[in-house]
This record gives structure tokens, C-alpha cells and sequence, in this order.
């Protein structure tokens, strides 16, 4: 099962600021259509039908089923990039 970081949490909830998103909102990771392993991360109101959903803290990850596996022993962390936008990057997990 994908695991987050603290610095990912912070990211996530830095990213949904000002967003006028719902509380249940959160960040999802689906496959990217036509680049197979390629994966896509968009801002979500709710999970899809079907999504497996990571929680920590306050913020929540939804999961497309077609990444489940490419994502199962992986670590999702964050940084900043030189203009302070988040960027993500998945690393196996210990």
C-alpha cells in the first residue's frame, strides 16, 4: 500500500488552500492515457468509483484501481521547487 511522508501531507494540504475544494477532497494518482507506466496527479473533490483511498492526518490520496499495483510498495514524498510549488516523487518504501 502507497505510504506518505510528512513533507508529502503538508504539500498535499498546501496545494488545496485557496482551492475552494470540499473537505473530502484530495490529491489523485491515476495512470497517464497512452504513456503506459506514466502516472498523472490532479486535484480531486472525491474519490471515483473504485479508487482506494490513503489517509494520513487531515489529507486523503485517491488511488485509480489501474495504479493500485505501480503504486503498492511505493512512498509518496515532497519538495519544493525553485518558485515553492510541490513536487512529488515516488520512492520504494523501507
Amino acid at each position: 500500500m502507497l505510504t506518505m511522508t510528512d513533507k508529502a501531507v503538508r504539500a498535499i494540504r498546501d496545494l488545496m488552500v485557496g482551492e475552494y475544494l470540499p473537505h473530502r477532497a484530495g490529491l489523485r494518482i491515476a495512470v497517464k492515457p497512452g504513456e503506459a507506466g506514466a502516472l498523472e496527479f490532479s486535484l480531486a473533490s472525491d474519490a471515483w468509483s473504485g479508487d482506494q483511498v490513503i489517509e494520513k492526518e487531515d489529507v486523503r490520496v485517491f488511488i485509480d484501481p489501474d495504479a493500485v499495483t505501480l503504486l503498492d510498495d511505493k512512498t509518496l514524498d515532497a519538495e519544493s521547487d525553485a518558485h515553492g510549488r510541490p513536487v512529488f516523487r515516488l520512492t520504494p518504501s523501507c
